[in-house]
């Protein structure tokens, strides 16, 4: 039977390949995400962030804080997992994140949604069947804040590998 269904099944094309990007192009990442309370303390704890500030509210709240601080490194993670179904989840090499920029303090309930823009899509001068493909991201609240930006650039295919059966 599960093979009857593997040989019925139609594979799904997800991701973009370097061709399908140009400078200039904006992509609205979809959904958001609301970061909660348990989702800082698990990722605190997990990443061992122990900054009270992040699992500690009495501590929070002395230092000036109207609730716990989520982790900034939790904030940046959920901003570029909201990215990566337009710009990269066809794969290829992550080759780094520059200008890296916070602008406040977020805290638990705080909603965040994303949007990237293409700013650079250029041959591998090493390796040509790819590209270099760079994008300007932002995390902001629905209602336009802006909570963090950065640059990040992935090595893109220039065409798919066959699939493996």
């Amino acid at each position: 039977m599960l093979e009857e269904l593997k040989a019925r099944a139609t594979l799904w094309p997800k991701g973009r390949l370097f061709d399908d990007f140009h400078v200039g192009q904006v992509f609205d990442h979809h959904w958001g995400r609301t970061i909660t309370e348990s989702d800082a303390v698990n990722f605190a704890a997990l990443t061992l962030a122990y900054n009270p500030l992040y699992f500690n509210r009495a501590y929070a709240l002395d230092h000036g804080h109207p609730d716990l601080v989520i982790c900034p490194q939790l904030l940046f993670n959920v901003v570029l997992g909201l990215s990566v179904e337009d710009c990269s989840e066809i794969g290829g090499p992550f080759l780094g994140v520059y200008e890296l920029e916070y602008r406040r303090a977020v805290y638990p309930g705080t909603t965040v949604v994303a949007r990237s823009e293409t700013i650079e899509a250029r041959l591998s001068d090493s390796n040509p069947e790819n590209g270099i493909v760079t994008w300007r991201t932002e995390g902001f609240t629905p209602e336009g804040e802006c909570l963090v930006s950065f640059r990040r650039s992935n090595l893109v295919a220039r065409t798919k590998s066959p699939v493996k059966k």
